[in-house]
């Protein structure tokens, strides 16, 4: 079977190569180093209890076009007044649809904190994310190893949260190791996209004291969100479904609240 994952930071890899054509690496990093926020944003919010982390993406690999009608700004409006307490938007571009273009609108349009969700796989990706207005990154330990240390400090130094994703224990002590205060349990395996929503729970115990633990994909519905709460989640980062749903504010009302 082939390895999505790979495939993924393979193209990620020659998007930032024809990026730095464009924006060269020492004026991008120039640019971003520039006196700024110190960050904590996104952190504080999902200190709360129950935090939602709402995404927004066209499609998906496994699911192929998720959202015909796809309103990224609207969406996120949406999202702020039903309660999000974070905003999650993808800017991989084949296989999820998104652009830097559609960070940049849903950042003009919402307060909450924003997460750049894309497949980080050079430093000039964290400089791009400060320069767009994210308030975090993700960082996926599948993708980077033991280079997630270095990647999580760079983020730090920029001012930006950082999700550490991680899939299994070894990669759990790997995100702790670096030093990582956010750590988050994918459900769904990013090598061949099944999903067991079970994951986070049977690794919740694994996850440091004192890091945040988030629960990312795998929820379909209200009840599910529940069950990853009752586990001892402190977020949920919720993305399909949502896109999907008739009601998106009404479902985050429900995570929310229980």
């Amino acid at each position: 079977m082939k390895d999505i994952l790979e495939e993924i930071c393979l193209y990620a890899s020659a998007r930032v190569e024809e990026a730095k054509k464009r924006v060269p690496l020492a004026e991008i990093r120039s640019r971003a180093l520039a006196p700024g926020g110190k960050g904590g944003r996104f952190s504080s919010a999902l200190r709360g209890g129950r935090a939602v982390i709402a995404e927004i993406k066209r499609s998906s690999p496994s699911k192929g076009l998720i959202a015909a009608d796809f309103r990224p700004v609207d969406t996120a409006l949406c999202y702020e007044r039903a309660g999000a307490d974070c905003v999650s938007v993808l800017t991989e571009p084949k296989w999820f649809g998104g652009s830097g273009e559609i960070f940049a609108a849903v950042r003009e349009a919402v307060k909450l904190p924003l997460i750049r969700k894309d497949f980080t796989v050079d430093e000039y990706q964290l400089y791009e994310a400060k320069l767009m207005g994210a308030d975090a990154v993700l960082l996926i330990v599948a993708a980077l190893g033991e280079r997630t240390a270095d990647f999580l400090a760079a983020a730090k130094g920029l001012g930006l949260d950082a999700l550490v994703e991680t899939h299994d224990e070894r990669e759990i002590e790997i995100a702790a190791a670096a030093g990582a205060d956010i750590i988050g349990v994918n459900n769904r395996n990013l090598r061949d996209f099944s999903v067991d929503l079970h994951r986070s729970v049977l690794l919740r115990a694994a996850v440091p004291k004192g890091a945040l633990f988030v629960a990312e994909s795998g929820v379909s519905s209200p009840r599910d969100a529940d069950g990853l709460f009752a586990s001892g989640a402190d977020a949920v980062l919720v993305g399909e479904a949502l896109m999907r749903a008739a009601d998106p504010a009404e479902f985050i009302r429900r995570v929310k609240h229980g």
